[in-house]
């Protein structure tokens, strides 16, 4: 377990730099995480992570067609919001662990 200083608060993350406590993520954790992936987040952007977020608190497994089904975005809106890991880089954008489906 290692700290990261985002946006400057101070959180816990695992080696690949997922934050391991959601309850600690705010819009200013997910700016700076975007930012350092290079994407800057629109309003269909948290539409996603917030979907995201009420799946992962549910207990359910996140997967892109999941998301593709959800009704926010399809598979290849999600590919154009979060390009080279769709479903990686929207859950470490929403501070919660990277799902298992993800390599």
């Amino acid at each position: 377990m290692a700290q990261a200083t985002l946006a400057t608060y101070s959180v816990e993350v695992n080696e690949e730099g997922y934050m391991l406590q959601p309850d600690q993520w705010n819009k200013e954790i997910a700016e700076a995480i975007a930012s350092e992936l290079g994407i800057k987040l629109t309003n269909k952007h948290y539409e996603v992570i917030n979907y995201l977020r009420e799946q992962y608190a549910a207990g359910n497994a996140l997967t892109i067609r999941k998301v593709g089904q959800s009704g926010i975005t399809d598979i290849k809106g999600l590919y154009v919001l979060f390009p080279k890991g769709p479903l990686k880089y929207s859950s470490k954008i929403a501070g919660i662990p990277k799902p298992a489906s993800c390599v």
